[in-house]
């Protein structure tokens, strides 16, 4: 194994970059076919051998001991021998595997003073320019599907690397549960191994669960007790230890029951009565949260398996959510315009500066937090020095920093943030959205990082649009900067009235403003916390209103998100915790329009 952090994730970098210099994306192209059977990440075709060739001025000759690939790899700065070597175990015809193969010899068995040709800096640069970045803000995640030809003890240690956990604690958590565990079980295992001293050993999901039955059985409103112990009986499954059988996967592709102009598919998808509608409910959270987590979500939604969508295949940035509702998947519809869903259909302009060498045909998750002009100048003092192309480590480097922070070209040699505007139209929001009104910048970046993709929601929403033609009323919890209102509204759904629950002030602010501008005749009303609508408070809005047609919400993702290395700790988090009050709040919901039946 190899011993220092910062070379495993100058390799990491590395390996993720070539691959993505190789690839030739294929979401641009208006034959694509939504049902193929691997995930269509951003670029993912190989050349073929044929059509590599030797970079110029290489001085490498193809005959016949030695081909076109090899001519490549040698141009790329691979010795002949690690080359041949590569070809023999992975067989010529599967380039990528070659690619990575060497890659890894390199991990291994090189001295990082190999290295030293590399552009001083280059590798720790974002790290210090970057050091006042709240880590809780981020709203990203490795994609371990990137890797999958990797050897996998490697893979898994240099992706654990890349993803903040020391090299030693990495090495540990793979020697504990074994080559085979995922990338989820080894970091729930080093985070588990890291609070051991500082967790109490009583709190766990079935301690929340239990605290949460007591206060809503003492609240639950009289003849509800009987319905109320049978919808409970199957949270009390929730424990600490999870049957391997019982984990909740996701596909791949990330596609979902469904995505847009493909044929559905049979979805094994079974609602217990007590899910059953009215009212429907909708609730989003990070895909790739800590194992469990989804689990036990979904116990207490009423058993009802997530559903995993990747927001790339709506519009041209990635963003992996998962979802729990009883809504009808049938008969979904998008929601008009189609946006485009690569960055040169959505910004056209940065086509004139846009690199060859750089591959990227769609952004990377979004965040809640951009990169510093420190590190730009850096990436353009650093290009400036040279032809086009660059060499390969500054290549390398740049694409890295690129794909990280989803910088774009504005001019020659000249990279740049994506601005608020730009977020907002990758995101599905209206023009100037989050602009004006008293919000900082600062806050646009990370109101948008953490909303929904409007376009993704819209889709799953589309069915009540039919079953609901005179208009619906939404109890909207942790509303953001509405969301879910903006894909009703562009759905063409009448909202009578939306009771909406955002502890933001900027972020209400920004729906209240919303509302007036598009001419809502319902009527909005907005509380701050979610602990405001207790039994008492519910009780009256449902005899107000007559019910609920549709509950929606996304509680805050802040300890479930893999870039927040310090505070992963699922459930438990005092931000992710508030899952539980969505729960009271749907299951109280149900129980006092039952009654009222």
């Amino acid at each position: 194994m190899v011993n220092s952090k910062g070379y495993i994730g100058e390799i990491f970098a590395s390996n993720r970059e070539i691959r993505n210099d190789w690839t030739n994306g294929s979401e641009g192209n208006e034959d694509f076919e939504w049902d193929s059977d691997d995930e269509a990440t951003t670029g993912d075709v190989v050349p073929s051998s044929e059509s590599l060739a030797c970079p110029p001025g290489e001085g490498c000759e193809t005959g016949p001991s030695r081909s076109a690939m090899v001519c490549h790899f040698m141009g790329m700065g691979f010795s002949e021998d690690m080359i041949m070597k590569a070809i023999k175990e992975n067989g010529e015809e599967n380039s990528e595997a070659i690619l990575e193969a060497l890659l890894t010899y390199m991990s291994i068995g090189t001295s990082p003073s190999e290295y030293d040709s590399i552009p001083r800096d280059l590798s720790v640069l974002s790290n210090k320019d970057e050091a006042h970045d709240n880590p809780y803000d981020r709203v990203a995640s490795v994609d371990e599907e990137l890797f999958e030809d990797f050897p996998a003890e490697d893979r898994k240690l240099l992706i654990l690397v890349e993803m903040g956990f020391p090299t030693n604690d990495a090495s540990a958590a793979i020697a504990r549960c074994g080559p085979n565990a995922s990338i989820l079980e080894l970091a729930d295992s080093i985070h588990a191994a890291q609070l051991a001293n500082k967790l109490d050993d009583n709190l766990g999901v079935s301690t929340v669960s239990s605290l949460v039955e007591d206060e809503r059985q003492s609240n639950c409103p009289r003849g509800a007790e009987s319905r109320f112990a049978e919808v409970t009986r199957s949270k009390r499954r929730c424990t600490s230890t999870e049957d391997e059988d019982s984990v909740i996967s996701f596909s791949k592709p990330m596609v979902g029951f469904s995505l847009p102009n493909q044929r559905m598919y049979m979805v094994p998808r079974k609602i217990s009565e007590a899910a059953i509608g009215p009212p429907y409910f909708y609730y989003e959270n990070v895909a790739l949260a800590p194992k469990g987590v989804w689990e036990t979500m979904s116990r207490f939604l009423y058993d009802i398996k997530p559903e995993f969508v990747d927001s790339k295949y709506f519009c041209a940035a990635v963003r992996k959510r998962g979802y729990i509702h009883n809504l009808p998947i049938h008969n979904r519809f998008p929601v008009l315009p189609i946006p485009p869903r690569t960055i040169h259909e959505v910004f056209p302009a940065t086509k004139k500066w846009w690199p060859s060498w750089d591959l990227r045909k769609q952004f990377n998750c979004l965040l809640t937090c951009i990169s510093s002009s420190r590190l730009t100048e850096r990436i353009r003092r650093e290009l400036v020095q040279y032809d086009d192309p660059p060499p390969l480590q500054v290549r390398q480097f740049v694409l890295n920093e690129c794909r990280r922070w989803n910088l774009i070209w504005v001019g020659q040699h000249k990279v740049a943030p994506l601005e608020p505007d730009e977020l907002e139209i990758l995101l599905g929001y209206p023009r100037n959205h989050t602009r004006g009104g008293g919000m900082s910048r600062t806050e646009r970046y990370r109101s948008l990082g953490n909303s929904f993709q409007v376009d993704t929601v819209a889709y799953h929403l589309s069915t009540l649009k039919n079953l609901f033609p005179d208009g619906l009323k939404v109890l909207s919890l942790f509303s953001g900067i509405g969301g879910a209102e903006v894909a009703l509204h562009r759905l063409g759904v009448h909202m009578k009235v939306v009771v909406s629950v955002e502890i933001s002030k900027v972020n209400r602010d920004i729906l209240r403003s919303w509302w007036q501008e598009t001419g809502q005749s319902g009527m909005l009303i907005q509380f701050v916390d979610v602990q405001e609508l207790n039994p008492h408070k519910m009780e009256h809005l449902v005899n107000r209103f007559g019910g609920f047609d549709l509950v929606i919400g996304g509680s805050p993702c802040n300890n479930l998100t893999g870039s927040n290395r310090y505070t992963r700790i699922g459930l438990e988090g005092i931000h992710s915790s508030l899952f539980f009050d969505y729960w009271r709040i749907l299951d109280l919901v149900k129980c006092l329009m039952g009654r009222t039946s």
